[in-house]
């Protein structure tokens, strides 16, 4: 029987590769491409400004996929750093 220094026996757990990886539409977030898509929906659709609407779409899902592709969580970080007093502040 011999002991192998990486692995201890009983201790070892298969990882899916979705439980590791973050949830993206076209490489967006999920929330944000689904939020960005709607409003799109409603300026283009519902006050029939077409091409504001694919405009829009447009510069805000390229704006998400950047961030997604600098980190997959830029939302939580963001949104914890809105909450953070400013140090520096007077």
């Amino acid at each position: 029987m011999t002991i192998d220094s990486d692995f201890i026996a009983g201790f070892e757990v298969p990882l899916h590769r979705s439980l590791a990886e973050p949830i993206l539409l076209g490489g967006a977030p999920r929330n944000v491409a689904i939020l960005n898509g709607t409003l799109a929906a409603v300026v283009g659709l519902g006050l029939q400004l077409w091409i504001p609407g694919l405009v829009l779409w447009l510069v805000g899902h390229s704006l998400a996929v950047w961030g997604a592709r600098l980190d997959p969580q830029f939302l939580q970080v963001f949104a914890r750093h809105i909450k953070h007093r400013p140090l520096l502040d007077v």
